[in-house]
């Protein structure tokens, strides 16, 4: 029988997927679904330190080649949050689920309040999103824009779950100079694991009108046209963090696409958009590509296949979209 768990931190996953923040909210039902539906862990949606609306419609669109979303981190706050997290956490629980939470900030200090505060739900592990504006920031840059604002950060809220036991995932953005040198900051800070990687910044027009579609103008890029960026994220970051969980997270779509993730350096893959285009069985058809993929190749073991992508090729054969050499 082919294996396709996967120990994560101080868990065993099922299977490699985890339900990628804000794709099914964070009731208990929602996420029991993904749960059921064959994640090996679901991340509720983020939360910040008090209720936000979010941004009015339209705050997303499909244009054709993936995703645009500007959502506006709309959530009901830290405190409303925790009470959530802890009626899922039971529901999880029972099905072997583990639950990851995941807060935002608009300073350091503040992410420190908010992770205490959802500690209380008792999460499995908490995720971080920096890549929110920094409102102490003269230009609003993103925490995950440089080293030392990502090390603020992950140490603070290390800081606030001392005695918990609850893990820190620190979600990274992928429009930086050096994706590898914030992965380092964040795991030198104390980050137990990290995810790879955010949305892509864009914006789109309507070409009638030469207004920008989304209410918000610009917004979040995810779906297929994500996946080699987030492919180069993943590669770079192992590279310099090689000890370090990843959960690889943009553009995974089929089974195959999971199976890049994993060789790229990946220990768990983030399924998201990949709901929306495929419908509520997208997880259970991605497993059986994946598994189909493995049994084609006579992989008995998932694992066996983690980082391969930095080291000697594992086939003889062409790999599959490359040139073949002319014959002479």
């Amino acid at each position: 029988m082919t294996n396709i768990s996967i120990d994560f931190l101080n868990f065993t996953f099922a299977t490699p997927f985890v339900l990628a923040s804000g794709i099914w909210g964070t009731t208990a039902s929602l996420l029991e679904r993904a749960a059921r539906a064959g994640c090996g862990a679901v991340t509720a949606k983020s939360c910040g330190p008090g209720p936000r609306a979010g941004h009015v419609n339209p705050s997303c669109v499909d244009w054709g080649h993936g995703l645009l979303n500007a959502i506006g981190l709309a959530n009901p706050g830290a405190a409303a949050e925790a009470e959530l997290l802890a009626n899922a956490k039971t529901q999880l629980a029972s099905l072997g689920v583990p639950l990851i939470a995941s807060i935002f900030a608009g300073t350091a200090e503040e992410f420190g309040v908010v992770a205490r505060i959802v500690a209380q739900a008792k999460p499995d592990m908490l995720e971080v999103n920096i890549s929110c504006p920094n409102v102490h920031s003269e230009f609003g840059e993103p925490f995950a824009g440089n080293p030392t604002s990502t090390a603020e950060v992950t140490a603070q809220v290390k800081q606030a779950l001392v005695g918990t036991g609850i893990p820190v995932i620190v979600k990274l953005a992928p429009n930086v100079p050096s994706v590898a040198r914030i992965a380092r900051a964040a795991v030198e800070a104390g980050a137990d694991a990290l995810c790879a990687i955010n949305t892509m910044p864009g914006l789109i027009l309507d070409i009638e009108s030469g207004q920008t579609i989304l209410a918000n103008r610009s917004g979040g890029l995810s779906g297929s046209m994500l996946k080699p960026i987030a492919l180069k994220c993943v590669y770079d970051i192992h590279k310099a963090c090689p000890t370090t969980p990843i959960i690889g997270t943009g553009g995974v779509t089929t089974g195959q696409d999971a199976i890049e993730m994993i060789m790229a350096g990946a220990t768990t893959v983030g399924i998201g958009s990949a709901i929306y285009y495929r419908g509520p069985a997208a997880i259970q058809q991605i497993k059986a590509e994946m598994i189909a993929w493995l049994e084609a190749h006579q992989i008995a073991d998932l694992n066996s296949l983690r980082s391969l992508a930095h080291h000697e090729p594992l086939f003889s054969t062409v790999p599959t979209g490359a040139p073949v050499p002319a014959a002479h």
